[in-house]
């Protein structure tokens, strides 16, 4: 059984979390100061390292949260994909840029927090990524029976750098805005440029 430290600290983490995913949701990333936090967690500053070691690592925690809701999305889409393997690719893709441009500040993050240089990625951005990609190699397997292992995991991993890369791009009005429906027909074309056979 917890005792009341572990308890308060639990709940202290749980609204940290909450606080942050709000602030990010609709401040975007830069906007996590520890001062602000303290202020809507009702808590020291100094409290706040007590339960994380930086705000790295509390954005992390909500990153975590973000890529779950966006694995989510993929997978209640495809409950209602087509049993053809291509158009689950194609629904999977349509997917990932729906969530990114509705979540667009807490999509962003996952992408932008800065981990010092050679550290690795944290235990639940590994597991997460490769739920996501099993979904993609699951078609891939079936559209490919002949290929290696090998390849068909380089292919899941170059189409969802593709699709990712046209979402970046598409998505950032600074550099390169592109229509909605521009992004979608260029997922849509170049997932089935990748995989098909010659």
């Amino acid at each position: 059984m917890a005792s009341k430290t572990e308890t308060r600290r639990a709940e202290l983490r749980e609204k940290l979390i909450d606080i942050a995913e709000h602030t990010i949701a609709t401040e975007g990333l830069s906007a996590l100061r520890a001062r602000d936090l303290a202020a809507k967690a009702g808590c020291a500053v100094g409290a706040i390292y007590n339960v994380f070691g930086d705000l790295t690592e509390l954005a992390l925690a909500v990153n975590a949260r973000t890529f779950h809701r966006l694995g989510e999305a993929v997978i209640a889409d495809l409950e209602n994909a087509p049993e053809d393997n291509l158009e689950r690719l194609v629904v999977m893709g349509l997917a990932y840029h729906r969530f990114a441009a509705n979540n667009y500040l807490s999509w962003s993050a996952i992408f932008d927090v800065e981990r010092p240089s050679g550290q690795a990625a944290p235990d639940w951005y590994i597991a997460e990524t490769e739920k996501l990609f099993g979904h993609i190699i699951g078609p891939l397997t079936q559209m490919f029976p002949d290929e290696s292992l090998e390849n068909r995991i380089l292919l899941t991993r170059a189409l969802f750098s593709s699709v990712h890369g046209i979402v970046v791009l598409g998505l950032d009005e600074a550099r390169i805005s592109v229509p909605a429906g521009d992004i979608e027909r260029m997922i849509n074309l170049v997932l089935r440029q990748l995989t098909a056979r010659t």
